[in-house]
């Protein structure tokens, strides 16, 4: 059934809402790029390009104030004096400020941002208002037929060759449908029309002119008859009246490759966006064999561009959860063959199961390498914003800053890049404003007078690592111990005996600022608190390194997906609880009569290492049970650090589909979710850094801790489903 024009609409808006995001983005990149090299006409004209694309799009999705103020933007920008102009950059960041809010405005029906003051910058790009405006009446007045005799040298050149080729060349007019909505949408399709015929070496009216909406012309090189051409041009509530006129005849072509050296790309028309249209046809049977080559050859980067599909992010998910789901399935069927083979030993149908579960798990697991991969984006479409933020918060601050971005390329699960963009935005900004110095001091330590600030992102195993790095005036550990003294998180007692990496944690906790003054960017102590927060929801770590007067680097840690892991389970008094695999570095095994205390923390010395430990259960009872009873320790890593998680046995390794557990379930955050094994049974999930948080905010209270260790309080231990019974809690 075919959609309403009012369904339409509306897709063809969604669409224009997701693709102006990469215009805008465009747009402030180019902005940049003109703001270091003023003047240049080349970033000019892609500048001009851009706003050009935004001006048509918004027009056809009926978007009026958006497309007059890039009309407006577009036809001063055309002016030669634009690209001369001082402050051309500040105006068109501030368009790509305004284009922002008006975008944000239509897609969430909020009121229209003022845009007085901006359209009163670009009429500064106009140096002579009148003579614009008479230039622009002598052109519209002028016949479109004369244009054609307008050739550039490079389009006299190309006609010259395609004669001496013995192709045949053709003044082809096509006037545009009067009724048609999208008039420079129309002149592309019949461009690109042409196009699959031969070759078009000139095309006229400019895009820009007034007279484009009304008909296109083209000088156009190949072997058909006027009757092909005429019969290719006419396209249904397109095109208009079509008319061809020979001016060379054909005499036998050569190869037009090798004779004509001008690229076609130079004359054609670059405003609008080539290869809008649907897939090229066949080159036609009369075309020449060389010819076909060479169109052969740009179709290919154009079939590259069509088979991108736009897809909803919520219907990835539906299908990886549908994986998942088939995981678990598998892991039902393993189990009931392991049982089979339990009870019928000697069964020759065993082998035949095992092959097709076998056959059955390569499979899945190919499948579900292929969605993940789907999911998966390069962190460049991330790093691509923070240019623009450095560049406006440097210059709040006064402060000269250069950011460089490495890594583009290394992908990440789309929810995980999504979810990491406010931490990494905070991240950015305080090492602007709080790590890099001004100028003046960067000079008298001996500095460049512009700071850095690099961004960088790599694999490491089955995790993504995010550096922030800067080379700025770093972190003062002391200075954090004594502002935490003063705002009473910690005692002069406890400061002294925390570490540069236990002190270096307190800029994570709310409220916690150093700064001396509250401004517009920094000084209010949110933001770190709101980075922690975040990436303990995604399951990640960060580690922050520094060195007085070198700089500062904040390396986050983040999983791959949070779809599917591997894990190792293991029991905790009689309950099934799992990791995640690659957080385990060793298992050891040792006696109660081995583990220490040491101010209030049980540690073990393992292959000179003191290892501190984590105790989920309960140590033995009595003395001589403790001496005796051996102990599973798991090594294992949180951030940049150690511990040891003692456990009571071990279950062993499984693929585990993580399902998120609501507030109304857990109230605890020491879990991150569940899944279900294929016997049914459920396993919790844990979220180690909770546990060593919880483990660090509550050594100091009685009511958690005993000589034994942790132990948890009543409600985290109900929620884990652990005895409550027997012992302080």
């Amino acid at each position: 059934m075919t959609n309403s024009p009012d369904e339409r609409g509306a897709e063809l808006r969604e669409l224009f809402f997701e693709t102006s995001q990469e215009l805008l983005q465009a747009l402030n990149e180019e902005s940049l790029k003109l703001e270091k090299h003023p003047g240049d006409e080349e970033i000019v004209r892609s500048i001009r390009r851009t706003v050009h694309t935004l001006k048509g799009d918004s027009a056809a999705c009926g978007l009026r104030e958006l497309s007059e103020l890039a009309h407006q933007f577009e036809d001063a920008l055309s002016l030669e004096s634009a690209a001369a102009h001082r402050a051309l950059a500040e105006i068109a960041f501030a368009a790509a400020d305004v284009f922002t809010e008006m975008l944000a405005s239509y897609h969430h029906g909020g009121p229209m941002p003022p845009t007085e003051a901006l359209r009163q910058r670009i009429t500064e790009l106009t140096a002579t208002p009148a003579e614009k405006k008479n230039r622009r009446k002598k052109k519209s007045a002028e016949p479109v037929s004369q244009s054609s005799k307008n050739w550039t040298e490079a389009e006299k050149r190309a006609i010259t060759q395609a004669k001496a080729a013995g192709l045949g060349l053709f003044d082809i007019t096509v006037k545009i449908d009067p009724h048609c909505a999208m008039p420079i949408a129309a002149r592309q399709l019949i461009h690109n029309a042409v196009r699959e015929l031969g070759q078009v070496l000139v095309i006229r009216p400019d895009a820009k002119s007034p007279a484009a909406s009304k008909q296109v012309e083209f000088v156009f090189a190949g072997m058909q008859s006027k009757e092909q051409i005429a019969v290719k041009c006419q396209i249904p509530t397109i095109a208009g009246e079509v008319s061809v006129s020979v001016i060379h005849a054909a005499s036998g072509a050569k190869t037009l490759a090798t004779v004509i050296d001008q690229p076609v790309a130079s004359v054609v028309d670059v405003a609008a966006p080539a290869d809008s249209a649907g897939k090229r046809a066949a080159p036609s049977h009369a075309e020449p064999p060389e010819v076909q080559t060479q169109n052969s050859d740009a179709g290919s980067a154009q079939t590259s561009t069509e088979n991108i599909l736009r897809v909803e992010a919520g219907r990835i998910d539906n299908v990886l959860n549908l994986v998942g789901e088939l995981i678990i399935g598998k892991s039902m069927l393993q189990q009931a063959l392991n049982e089979f083979g339990k009870r019928y030993p000697k069964e020759l149908l065993r082998g035949k199961f095992a092959d097709a579960m076998a056959f059955q798990a390569r499979v899945l697991n190919d499948l579900q390498r292929s969605v993940m991969k789907i999911r998966m984006v390069p962190v460049e479409q991330l790093f691509r914003r923070f240019p623009r933020l450095v560049r406006d918060v440097a210059k709040q601050c006064g402060r000269e800053v250069d950011l460089e971005l490495t890594g583009l390329e290394t992908d990440l699960d789309k929810g995980i890049l999504d979810a990491i963009a406010e931490p990494l935005t905070h991240l950015v900004r305080n090492a602007v404003s709080h790590g890099i110095e001004s100028a003046e001091q960067r000079l008298a330590q001996g500095k460049p007078a512009r700071g850095k600030i690099r961004m960088h992102a790599y694999h490491q195993g089955n995790q993504v690592v995010v550096e922030i790095s800067d080379d700025g005036r770093g972190i003062d550990a002391q200075k954090i111990r004594t502002k935490a003294i003063d705002l009473g998180i910690t005692t002069i007692e406890e400061a002294s005996r925390l570490s540069e990496t236990e002190a270096l944690d307190f800029i994570f906790r709310p409220g916690f600022s150093t700064a001396e003054e509250v401004t517009e960017v920094s000084g209010r102590g949110v933001g770190m608190d709101v980075v922690q927060s975040v990436l303990q929801r995604l399951k990640a770590t960060i580690h922050v390194e520094t060195h007085i007067g070198q700089g500062t680097t904040f390396r986050l840690k983040l999983p791959l997906t949070l779809a599917i892991i591997k894990a190792l389970m293991f029991w905790v008094e009689q309950r099934l609880y799992a990791i995640p695999l690659n957080a385990v570095n060793q298992i050891a095994r040792t006696r109660e009569s081995e583990v220490h205390q040491v101010d209030n923390y049980e540690v073990l010395q393992l292959r000179n290492q003191v290892l501190p430990l984590l105790r989920l259960g309960r140590p033995a009872a009595s003395d001589v049970d403790r001496k005796s009873s051996k102990l599973f320790v798991l090594v294992i890593t949180v951030g940049e650090r150690k511990y040891g998680l003692i456990v009571d046995a071990l279950e062993g390794e499984e693929e585990l589909v993580i399902k998120a557990l609501d507030d109304q379930t857990f109230s605890t955050d020491l879990v991150n979710g569940a899944s279900i094994l294929g016997n049914g049974k459920v396993v919790l999930i844990l979220n180690l850094p909770a546990v060593v948080e919880h483990v660090a905010r509550t050594r100091s209270q009685e009511a958690c801790l005993t000589n034994s260790g942790l132990l948890l309080n009543h409600a985290d231990r109900t929620q884990l489903g652990l005895s409550v019974t027997g012992g302080r809690a």
